[in-house]
Parts: structure tokens; sequence; C-alpha cells
């Protein structure tokens, strides 16, 4: 079976691809908003419960953008569409950002840098297997390599990772985290009928939210909230996650995954633990080394490795066509 065609995955033609500029801009809101929103989370579940923290964020989030939308005169819905929104909401925000955030309360950031850095991998092997079934060139796969070594160098340095019963449980919710979130990505990038991109992050994000709000109370956060308790800083830290974590940093993630590759896409999960690390030394007083240096050194030569493969090109891009065995 041939990969699919453009017009069939709603991925627009090579004529279509947008500015390199925007592009540009868009891939710097995802890895600077995201690399800073670790923190953000951390500060956040401080004096809130993690899922009703996650619910809330994105359904704010989602019902601001919505109603913007709307307001715009952006046409209703289908059902159709709004059932394609919340599988690719489940795997993305319940999935993989409610597991970041329950695993955040056990994991060190440099713990849950090193496991997030794993998506890279499964978009790419997801890609390969259930939506382009192209083959990564021998570019991509020495990029995806060389930014798990950085990741692992990076995650090595010290004042990273305690160890503990506790941060194998959360070391293993991660990992379901990165796998869903690469599994909506690919779903997102290849799924047919979607509404254009910020409709979509709206539809995301509130049904996303509806299911981690539904989870939460089933878990009993409401009855563990203490309105009273919530800190500034907490306040905070949400309001950051609500405006630029979801409005801003979400929708460019989405925007990106309908215009280029997911390996370029992906790249973000190599540069956030560098942005992580930056601001751990610039805002907690965390060390900042020779070897966390050398870490970054590595991650950015990993992500030029990948990111510099033909701009234009969003198709198979030179690369070989492999049939996948099993999928026919």
């Amino acid at each position: 079976m041939s990969p699919p065609d453009r017009a069939e995955t709603g991925v627009p033609a090579s004529k279509d691809v947008p500015r390199l500029a925007s592009v540009l801009l868009a891939f710097a809101a995802v890895y600077l908003i995201w690399g800073s929103t670790y923190l953000a989370i951390r500060w956040a579940i401080e004096t809130m419960p993690p899922l009703l923290m996650a619910a809330a964020r994105f359904l704010v989030a989602g019902a601001l953008l919505y109603a913007w939308q709307l307001a715009k005169g952006v046409p209703i819905p289908t059902r159709a569409q709004w059932k394609a929104a919340a599988i690719g909401g489940a795997f993305l925000l319940v999935g993989g950002n409610g597991a970041v955030v329950i695993a955040q309360q056990w994991v060190p950031s440099g713990i849950a840098a090193l496991v997030v850095a794993s998506v890279p991998l499964w978009m790419v092997l997801m890609d390969w297997f259930f939506g382009s079934r192209v083959a990564p060139s021998v570019r991509a796969w020495a990029g995806l390599a060389t930014g798990f070594v950085g990741v692992a160098l990076l995650a090595g340095s010290p004042g990273v990772g305690a160890g503990g019963s506790e941060e194998l449980i959360g070391a293993l919710f991660l990992l379901v985290a990165a796998m869903s979130w690469a599994a909506g990505s690919i779903y997102t990038r290849y799924a047919q009928g979607l509404p254009e991109p910020l409709s979509l992050v709206s539809m995301q994000m509130l049904t996303g939210g509806t299911i981690l709000l539904m989870l939460s109370l089933a878990f009993g956060d409401l009855a563990r909230l203490d309105v009273a308790s919530i800190s500034m800083k907490s306040s905070l830290a949400l309001m950051y996650l609500i405006l630029f974590g979801a409005l801003v940093g979400y929708g460019s993630y989405i925007w990106l995954l309908r215009v280029v590759t997911p390996a370029r896409v992906a790249t973000y999960a190599y540069v956030n633990p560098v942005v992580a690390m930056l601001l751990g030394w610039a805002l907690a007083d965390e060390p900042l080394t020779l070897r966390s240096l050398a870490a970054a050194a590595i991650i950015l030569g990993a992500v030029v490795l990948i990111t510099t493969e033909s701009w234009g090109s969003r198709g198979t891009g030179g690369r070989r066509r492999v049939r996948v065995p099993g999928n026919t």
C-alpha cells in the first residue's frame, strides 16, 4: 500500500508550504514556551491537585479559543469533527500531558526530560508504520540518535535525578505519556476531515479537558482541593500554562503537525530540556556545568541535522518508500 495521498491526509501540498519565517516562529514558541512549562507545572501542582489543574488549564484555554473562533464566524464543527478531535485530545492531552502532570509529583525534571525525549523516536516509528509508510532517512536517524545521547548526558548532570521507587513509577507514567503523545500527533497529522488548526486546537482542549476533569473527580481531586490554600505562585503558574503553554504553545504545535514532517516537529522534545536547564539555573539556582553545556551543544546539533533536511520537502523528501509488514 502506498503512502496516503496529500489530499487524503489533509497535509498541504508543497506549493502550499507556509513561509519559513512562520514555521520558525512556531518552532520558537514550542521550543521556548514548552521548555518553561515543566517549571510552571511544578509550581502549579504545589497547591493544586494535578489532574484538576490540568483539566482547568485546557478547559479554560479551549473555551476562550472556541468562543473566539465562533465570534470570527468559523463554521460550527460537525459531529465527525468533534469525534476526531476527541480522539486526538485523549491521546495528546489526557494520555500525554495528564501522565506528565501526575509523574511530576515524584520525578525530577531531568529524568522527566530524558523519558519525554523519546517522543521523537516514537513519532518517527509510528509515522513509518502507520502514517507515511516511508522509512526515515539516514540523516533523520542520525539526528534522533544524537539528540537522545545529548539528553541522556544532560539527565546525568549533577542535581538531576535522585532515584527511588516513586521515581520509577513516575518514569513509567512518563513513558506512557511519550507514547501517547506520539500516537496523538501522528493521528492529528493524518486524520481526514479535520477543521482548520485553531478550531481543532480548541476542540481538542475542550474534549481532552473534559476527560481530565472526569478522571480528576473519579480520583477524588475535588475533595482534596482547598481553594484557600492555593498560593499566588500556583495561580500565576496556571495562568501562564493557560495563556502561553496551551493557547500559544499547543496552537503552534498542532499547526506545525500539519505543515512539516513529524521528525522536525518532534525536535521540541530535545530542545525543551535545554530550556528547562537554563531556566533552572536562572530562576531556581540550579547548577550549570560543563557537562550540561556539552549536552546542550549535542542536542542543538541533532536539531540542526533533522530540521535542515530540505525545508521545502514535506513528503518523502527523497527518502525510499518501504512497505511495512502487516500494514497492507
